[in-house]
Formats: structure tokens, C-alpha cells, sequence
């Protein structure tokens, strides 16, 4: 009998092959993940830059609303608080110091590439997206935009992008919780700055356009979400007493200030901000007119191009167009640098192309984002402003002063109030906004003056830097006829930083009263005589 072989038992299920890899695929996220942490790099060596005068403004807010006082109540201004409360938020983190503050815009900034990301990967397809987001991450960081300083404009983005993102996922599923959300988020944009508005408008736009029939309905549950933040931030200002306030400073004088300029002026200011931003990153421009090309027919044309549209909008209020304005027109670039991507016939080398082109627009830049020191770099980018000198200024009140001391600055450096922790007398942190031609500058003048006179506060620090004060012709001159005579009856000198463009030379106490500045520039302060 011969005997059998039993047969081999076959497995219980059959190994899956493994799929290949597919480089090309992994790729794109290499490339750009390193375009990426390039400018991200900048930012963290740059993290204890100076504060510049907008962000004095707004950590001086944060401070004191970390400290339970509501904004416009101590100190004030013309925009909407959303940005004091986002550095308020930052420094309870990271502390109360310029690295806080840059680390809260850094923060802020990855969220703001990573929404980029999602919405380019949403519009065309995850190539785009990292193409995108790199993109944004160098234009966000370029000194034509003043991007390593924490302008509100940063803040506006943010949340105006989860907005986008949002609107995108509502018109696939028609969800209205995806509607109130984006609102929500478009309603904090705008707390952030005024012109954040303009985000809003563009997402009611999208609405009608995606589903015109139900306008009405879809407006109405949008615009009720984007107004809630607004009015629950009035609400709040109206039950800690400074609603009047408030409205003052954000809408009366901020529509002043806003028909200021003329339109030729506005023309004349905006030529050498966009030369200047263009000479930068004329390679990520390139970029995104390929993407204007390729998108142009497309489906996604009518979203980017009126994203476009509004973005530049919200950069023209009062056609100023200062440089980091700029900011709020940077992700409709890059969005349209990602669409670069989907054209056909060079789909192959795109990788290479626009790699090439972000990280040749950082390093084209490399000398101030890796090379020049933080004092060279506030010299270079604001000239003889005291930006660098605020620090040792305020480390000598707050070291020579008890913390309930109020002080006054007889300047527009609201940066030294937050460093040296100490509250001003007076709610008008700038003097240049009573110089302007508008009908409140006397006004405001004359109410600096009987604050300062009724609280003779500890300190008195006097700013002799033209940008500083920003005089025009048709300024009053109730303010600097003033100030004079008034240190001089109760105050003595005991200090001066004298700037000049290569060095600063600090004088403290008795070395102050007998110094005789050799610049231009001075920042003097003043204490007290009834003090010792």
C-alpha cells in the first residue's frame, strides 16, 4: 500500500503584497516641510526682537487686561481689542516679554500654514497644499511685510482661514453647524482688526454663489455667528463702564483717520510697499501668476479670484498701505502659488520649481532673517525709532519705582508702559494721533495735559524723536508749548538715552542732569521732585 503525502494546508488567508511606495508621493511633503522650517527658523532666532510701536500698543493692552482692566479704560485706541486679547493670551502662556509676544505670533503663524495647507489640498489636491502653506510660511516672514513683528493682521488671518476652511466643508455637506462655525470664526477675524470684515463679506458672497436659492436662510444663520463676537465683546465693554469710550476710538475717530488720505496719496504709498514686498519674492509671484494661469478656467476660479478680490480690499482702508497691511493679501498668493501645481505640462519638475522658488525667496533674504542682529535690524527697518532703547528705559523706572506708580510718556512708545509693568496716567498712549489734521487733535491735546497735570505722576518720559510724534504743519501746538515748563516746575532729569544710528549713549541719575546730548535724538526722562 502506498502510502500518501497529505497536501500542504493552505494558509488561512492569503498575505496582502505590500503596496509600493511611491516616491513622488512622499516628495512633495520633504520638499516643502523643508521650505517651511526655513522661515520658521528666522522666527525663532528672532523670538526676542524689541517690540516695535504696534506691538507696544497691544502687549501694554494685554498686560493690563491680564491684570482684570477692560480695554480703553487705562490705555486706548482705534482698533477693535481682538488683538490685545490674543497677546493677552499669549503672555499668560509664554510670559510677559517679547519672546512671549513672538512666540504667541509663532504659534499663530503654524496655525495659519496649516489651514493654508488644508484649504489648497481641499481646492486642488494635497500637492497644492504643501506648495501653499510653503509659500505662506515665506511671505508671512518677509521683512517687505514686517512679518517677524506681531501685527494684528497675523491674528486676522487665522481664524479668517478656519472660516474658509469651514465654508469649503459646508458646501460638501450643507451642514449648518459648519455655517455658524465659520461665522463664528469670521465674526473673531474681525475683532482682531476692522478690516477683517471684509472676510466676512467674501464668505456671504461665496453662499450666494454656491446655493443662491437658499441665501436668505444660509445668510442669516452666517451673519448672526459673525456678529456674535462683536456684540457679546460690546455687551462686555458696556457692563465694565468704557462702551462710550470704545466707540469713540474704534468708529468716530478711526473713520477721521481713515479719510485722511487722499487717493493720490494713497497711490503714492502704495507703489514702493508692493515694489518692495514684489523685489522680495518676485520667484513665490511667479509662482502664483502659473497658478492664476492654471486656474483660470477652472472650478476653483470664482473662489480664488473674489477671495483675491476681497483679500486686497481689506488691505486698502484708509489707503495707507503700510507694509504689514500687506499680510492680509498673502494667503489669496499663496493659495494661488499652490495652484501652480495642477499645470499639466509641468507636472513633472513642479516639485523642483517651486521648491527652488520659496527657498530662493527666504535665502534671497537670508542676511536679516539669519545674519543681522536684533538691534540692526530695528535700525535698518524703522530707523532711529527707540525701539531697542524702550528696554533699558523702562528697566530703570521699574527698578527706581513701586509697582502702584503710574507714569506718563510724552511720546508715542506705549512699548515702555509694558516693560517697565507700570500703568499711564492717561488713556492716550500715542501723541501722533493729536497731531493728525482731524477735528479731535486739540481735543485730545488738551485732555492728555489736565490728566497728566491732575496725576503729577512718578515719572515723566519725554520722546524727542520725530517718528515718534509725526508733526505736520497744521499740527496744534497746544501739547509741545506745554511740556516744557511743566517738568521744569516739578521734575528733574535722571536719565536720557541719546540715539544716534551707530550706538546709544545712556546717562542715569546725576550723570544725566549735567549730560549734553551728541545726537539728534533723545528719550528723557523725568522724576518727580517730591521723590528722593
Amino acid at each position: 500500500m502506498v502510502k500518501k503525502t497529505p497536501a500542504p494546508k493552505a494558509p488561512l488567508a492569503a498575505a496582502p503584497a505590500k503596496a509600493p511606495i511611491v516616491w513622488s508621493n512622499l516628495l512633495w511633503p520633504a520638499l516643502m516641510i523643508c521650505a517651511i522650517l526655513l522661515p520658521l527658523a528666522a522666527r525663532i532666532r528672532l523670538l526676542d526682537m524689541p517690540l516695535e510701536r504696534d506691538e507696544g500698543e497691544y502687549a501694554y493692552m494685554g498686560q493690563l487686561m491680564l491684570h482684570g482692566i477692560a480695554p480703553y479704560k487705562v490705555a486706548a485706541n482705534m482698533k477693535l481689542p481682538g488683538a490685545s486679547a490674543a497677546y493677552a493670551a499669549a503672555m499668560a502662556i509664554f510670559g510677559q516679554t517679547p519672546t512671549g509676544v513672538h512666540l504667541g505670533l509663532l504659534i499663530v503663524n503654524l496655525a495659519a500654514i496649516a489651514l493654508i495647507y488644508l484649504i489648497g489640498r481641499k481646492l486642488f489636491r494635497p500637492a497644492a497644499g504643501w506648495v501653499a502653506a510653503a509659500s505662506y510660511a515665506a511671505l508671512s516672514v518677509s521683512p517687505g511685510v514686517l512679518g517677524i513683528w506681531a501685527h494684528a493682521t497675523h491674528f486676522v488671518v487665522a481664524p479668517a482661514l478656519g472660516g474658509i476652511l469651514l465654508l469649503l466643508y459646508w458646501d460638501e455637506t450643507r451642514r449648518n453647524q459648519l455655517l455658524f462655525w465659520s461665522g463664528l470664526l469670521f465674526g473673531i477675524a474681525f475683532l482682531m482688526k476692522q478690516p477683517g470684515i471684509l472676510f466676512a463679506i467674501f464668505g456671504a458672497v461665496f453662499l450666494v454663489y454656491k446655493n443662491w436659492r437658499g441665501a436668505l436662510r444660509n445668510l442669516a444663520i452666517f451673519g448672526a455667528a459673525a456678529a456674535l463676537p462683536f456684540g457679546l465683546m460690546c455687551f462686555w465693554l458696556w457692563r465694565t463702564g468704557v462702551f462710550e469710550r470704545f466707540w469713540f476710538w474704534t468708529f468716530t475717530y478711526a473713520r477721521s483717520y481713515g479719510s485722511m488720505q487722499s487717493f493720490s496719496d494713497g497711490l503714492t504709498a502704495f507703489g514702493p510697499v508692493a515694489f518692495q514686498i514684489a523685489q522680495e519674492n518676485w520667484a513665490i509671484l511667479a509662482l502664483a501668476v502659473a497658478g492664476i494661469v492654471a486656474a483660470w478656467k477652472g472650478p476653483q476660479a470664482f473662489f480664488l479670484g473674489t477671495f483675491f478680490v476681497f483679500s486686497f480690499l481689506a488691505v486698502c482702508p484708509g489707503l495707507y498701505f503700510r507694509e504689514h497691511y500687506f499680510v492680509l493679501l498673502l494667503p489669496a498668493i499663496a493659495l494661488f502659488a499652490g495652484a501652480s501645481v495642477t499645470l499639466a505640462q509641468t507636472r513633472a519638475v513642479m516639485p523642483w520649481i517651486a521648491s527652488a522658488a520659496i527657498i530662493f525667496s527666504v535665502l534671497a533674504q537670508g542676511s536679516f532673517l539669519f545674519e543681522m542682529t536684533p538691534l540692526q535690524i530695528s535700525r535698518r527697518t524703522f530707523g532711529i525709532n527707540p525701539f531697542p532703547e524702550a528696554i533699558p528705559i523702562a528697566a530703570y523706572i521699574k527698578a527706581h519705582s513701586a509697582e502702584n506708580d503710574r507714569i506718563a510718556i510724552v511720546g508715542s512708545e506705549p512699548e515702555i508702559y509694558f516693560y517697565a509693568s507700570r500703568q499711564s496716567v492717561t488713556p492716550f498712549v500715542y501723541v501722533y494721533s493729536m497731531m493728525e489734521p482731524h477735528p479731535f487733535a486739540l481735543k485730545m491735546q488738551e485732555e492728555f495735559i489736565r490728566d497728566v497735570e491732575a496725576a503729577r505722576p512718578e515719572y515723566v518720559v519725554v520722546v524727542n524723536v520725530r517718528p515718534s510724534w509725526l508733526r505736520q504743519p497744521s499740527s496744534p501746538t497746544r501739547l509741545s508749548d506745554w511740556f516744557p515748563s511743566f517738568v521744569e516746575k516739578g521734575y528733574r532729569e535722571v536719565g536720557v538715552a541719546d540715539i544716534g544710528r551707530e550706538q546709544t549713549n545712556y546717562k542715569w541719575d546725576e550723570d544725566a542732569a549735567y549730560y549734553v546730548p551728541r545726537f539728534n535724538n533723545t528719550v528723557v526722562v523725568y522724576r518727580h521732585n517730591g521723590h528722593k
